[in-house]
């Protein structure tokens, strides 16, 4: 039931084109500012990802006397969106403050814990991604309030992590701890930042939000939102998944 604290990273401007006009354009993903993530853009990653990390065809033995492991899923277009959009919120915000990168995540690190190959483009992105949020300042440890604790402890049922006896009470108890506080203050401020940098998503991937806190096996607890809280009228996006921890460092930086 414990929740990990993840760090995070750089930016990725593939795939963004200068915008001028209106922001709903046929094509487009999202946008930040005056750029536009196109769906081309996300095909390409998505593509990419099934190339590179094909379905295993057979299931591999597992050790007697245990189930065998899951096959991990690729991520979904709705993952790769919040990766391009984050990034390149997180890229413009580190240019504007200059912020610096306080941790390094390597590629194979991010390989390892989704589960694909590091050649993949959507593993470097991410480790990129990672890099670079891990700069930028977060402040104080938030207290929850009673709302975001229902929340987590709600997450955490959903994703089957706090045993049926353990009542409401007592979960949020064990939850409510430096880890919690730490990602509630930077969902906060990458909130800040996605809303400073005027991002804009196609109700097809709505609500969208990348995870800055999760269970184990990556199932989200915290989530900053972008854009748009809405629900579109498409439904095969999913849950983009966690970020990975790179040792005992925590996410993100924090003020001076």
């Amino acid at each position: 039931m414990r929740a990990r604290r993840l760090v995070a990273v750089a930016s990725v401007a593939l795939g963004l084109v200068a915008l001028s006009g209106c922001r709903a354009e046929p094509g487009v993903a999202a946008y930040v500012g005056d750029l536009r993530i196109t769906e081309d853009a996300v095909t390409e990653v998505v593509d990419d990802l099934r190339a590179k990390n094909p379905t295993p065809t057979g299931q591999p033995e597992a050790p007697e006397g245990r189930p065998p492991a899951p096959v991990p899923q690729l991520p979904g277009r709705g993952q790769v969106v919040s990766l391009l959009v984050l990034s390149e919120v997180c890229e413009r915000v580190s240019a504007d403050k200059n912020y610096q990168p306080r941790g390094q995540v390597a590629p194979e690190q991010v390989a390892q814990q989704l589960s694909l190959s590091p050649d993949t483009g959507y593993v470097r992105r991410s480790a990129e991604l990672y890099n670079c949020l891990s700069g930028v300042p977060t402040g104080a440890p938030a207290e929850p309030s009673a709302q975001e604790l229902a929340d987590v402890v709600a997450a955490g049922r959903k994703a089957g992590v706090i045993p049926a006896d353990v009542t409401d009470e007592a979960a949020a108890g064990q939850l409510d701890g430096e880890q919690l506080r730490g990602a509630l203050a930077t969902r906060k401020s990458l909130a800040e930042a996605v809303a400073a940098y005027d991002v804009t998503v196609n109700p097809r991937y709505r609500p969208l939000e990348f995870p800055v806190l999760s269970f184990s096996g990556n199932r989200p607890a915290v989530s900053v939102p972008l854009g748009e809280t809405g629900t579109g009228g498409v439904t095969d996006v999913s849950t983009p998944d966690p970020l990975p921890t790179a040792g005992p460092q925590a996410a993100g930086g924090t003020d001076s």
